[in-house]
């Protein structure tokens, strides 16, 4: 049985016009000899509407009736749209999450996949041609609705594509592939034909919107050769495939931001053993996730730390480092919200060198200070302040080369 996962997300099926057009798409995969399986959010703006009901209703919404309430927008979409299927005389059906099942662990509002009946998907298949599976949601093994967090749908598709071995996992959205950097940012943004799945990683997580992280984690994880396109043209779109040594001739793949980052500093904090552990163990059991982090070098036996964190944690972390005052009397917190990470993203990086030095100078050139530095073996990522953010991403753009149609990069 040779099987295809196509997910769209919400401006793809928000009206009928628009859900004719996703018609056509799953025809297509029908007439090249799939089964198809077609995972679907909900319309755009359903849950945000759901999720404003459930704060005119509630102060504080229950998180689990909460997940129950938005929930209900993907059965929407999977509903209609299998009724539209079955009126173009295609055997389908729609299903939720509970009826496959697809079980996750219980952290409601970002619930993670623990498991869900390949068996049954299989059976199922046999006797539809298209299933029509409701993304975003899964079940609890006591039978409590979840949601995935943002983005889940992508999550939900890649990881039915994985347990079916389904030959490809075709991710629809309203753009066309993933781009050098945003084109809203950059005039000359290119989309890419390719990307590794490690270069998507890195994308995802510094701030590219265009999967959800854990999607690209499952398609790395079991290999699931994924295709990011447009449901509104038939233009290819991008492939994320693994890695070939190919790829390593490319010096930069892309340019990412997040200005979702907030900057939190410590001034005359003890350069003693546990001091960090002391800031850092708080903020982890608060579920507050740092990302960058910079000590400067001892001096008088005081240091400076400095890190980031989501702008929507900056009042519990500051809440939390304010509660070392009493110990460390002496210490001098400071914040700053206005702040952006730019980050320079390839593969390439592991035999180029030069890199850091051409995309500092980059900035410099654009008179662009550098407030904190991070790398790992494929990124190079840089705070600066926000209000530079687009100038930034433009100089890097422009400094690898990343507009050229040819090659990118080193050339």
């Amino acid at each position: 049985m040779r099987i295809l996962v196509q997910k769209f997300g919400g401006t793809s099926v928000r009206n009928l016009s628009c859900q004719k057009e996703v018609l056509l798409k799953v025809k297509n995969g029908l007439d090249q000899g799939y089964k198809m399986v077609v995972v679907l959010s909900a319309r755009a703006g359903d849950t945000n509407n759901l999720l404003a009901l459930a704060r005119e209703w509630s102060a504080e919404p229950d998180p689990a009736e909460c997940d129950a309430l938005v929930a209900t927008g993907e059965q929407v979409s999977v509903s209609l749209f299998s009724m539209l299927l079955k009126d173009n005389g295609i055997k389908a059906r729609s299903l939720l999450a509970a009826q496959i099942p697809l079980l996750t662990d219980e952290e409601f509002g970002k619930a993670r996949i623990r498991s869900f009946d390949r068996k049954r998907l299989l059976e199922l298949l046999e006797e539809y041609d298209v299933l029509v599976l409701a993304g975003f949601q899964g079940v609890t093994g006591n039978g409590r609705v979840t949601t995935l967090g943002r983005g889940g749908s992508d999550t939900s598709a890649v990881a039915v594509a994985a347990a079916l071995s389904a030959e490809f996992c075709e991710i629809y959205t309203d753009v066309d592939g993933v781009y050098t950097t945003d084109p809203r940012v950059c005039s000359t943004a290119r989309k890419l034909d390719r990307i590794s799945y490690e270069e998507m990683l890195e994308m995802a997580s510094m701030g590219a919107k265009v999967l959800e992280i854990r999607s690209v984690e499952f398609a790395q994880k079991y290999n699931v050769p994924v295709h990011v396109r447009s449901t509104f043209t038939d233009t290819p779109g991008t492939m994320l495939i693994k890695e070939d040594p190919k790829m390593e001739d490319v010096l930069v793949s892309g340019i990412a931001f997040d200005r979702d980052q907030a900057l939190i500093t410590l001034r005359k904090a003890p350069d003693v053993p546990g001091v960090s552990a002391r800031l850092f163990g708080p903020l982890s059991a608060a579920a507050v996730v740092v990302d960058m982090i910079v000590q400067s070098p001892s001096l008088d036996g005081v240091t400076d730390i400095a890190f980031t964190v989501a702008k929507k944690d900056l009042q519990k972390a500051l809440t939390i480092v304010e509660g070392m005052r009493a110990s460390v009397p002496d210490l001098i917190v400071a914040h700053n919200p206005k702040v952006c990470k730019v980050s320079v993203i390839g593969v390439g990086m592991r035999n180029h060198s030069g890199v850091a030095s051409r995309a500092f100078d980059a900035l410099y050139r654009e008179n662009i200070n550098i407030m904190m530095i991070s790398t790992s073996e494929i990124k190079i990522s840089v705070l600066v302040e926000e209000k530079y953010t687009e100038l930034a991403v433009r100089a890097l753009h422009d400094s690898f080369e990343l507009g050229h149609t040819d090659t990118i990069g080193d050339r």
